[in-house]
């Protein structure tokens, strides 16, 4: 484990190579799990937002789920996205070669709207746990799911700091991640000199 800031993060966030294979996995991780995206309390106006610009192209059975349920679940600080058969999330959309992909994101590269989907989901595979004021980075690694994007980024020798650097730059800012990125150089180098 390394820190940057009050930030802990597990070694292999600075060394694992991942970078998303979308065609190969088919948007994987927004369909799959057992509990939605986890979502901040300041991102619920954007999410109502985006939700009320995006619902009427959204699955029936999304449309259904927010209005049975919310968009939103849990209380307090603990929130997370709504799904719709127990695991893809309600914002999710297929192109036409059945690829899962976020709503907001394609309407947001498309221009329309001028936010990005959740920060957990940006910074998807890796996840967040805040405990005494500090955050501790893991890198959540499915190999049925991840396969694809470890085999891309090896083929194309990308690292998943380097892959993450907009929403890690979006999460802890722009100086927090060249320290971070330092970090990472460092610990690859102690670990091909081992």
């Amino acid at each position: 484990m390394f820190c940057v800031g009050n930030v802990y993060l597990s070694d292999d966030v600075a060394t694992a190579k991942f970078a998303c294979n979308i065609s190969a996995c088919k948007g994987d991780c927004c369909v799959r799990g057992d509990a939605g995206a986890p979502v901040l309390r300041k991102e619920l106006p954007v999410l109502n937002k985006a939700w009320k610009l995006l619902k009427d192209e959204l699955l029936p059975r999304a449309r259904e789920e927010v209005a049975d349920s919310g968009l939103v679940r849990g209380s307090g600080e603990d929130l997370e996205l709504a799904c719709t058969d127990g695991a893809a999330c309600v914002f999710v959309q297929y192109d036409d070669n059945g690829v899962a992909l976020c709503s907001i994101q394609k309407a947001m590269y498309e221009g329309r709207i001028g936010w990005e989907k959740p920060i957990s989901c940006h910074l998807y595979p890796l996840r967040i746990l805040q405990s005494g004021g500090s955050d501790y980075v893991n890198f959540e690694y499915f190999p049925d799911m991840c396969s694809p994007a470890c085999d891309h980024a090896e083929a194309t020798g990308t690292y998943l700091a380097e892959y993450l650097e907009r929403p890690l730059i979006r999460k802890y800012g722009a100086e927090w991640y060249a320290d971070f990125l330092e970090e990472c150089r460092k610990i690859r180098k102690e670990g091909a000199l081992v």
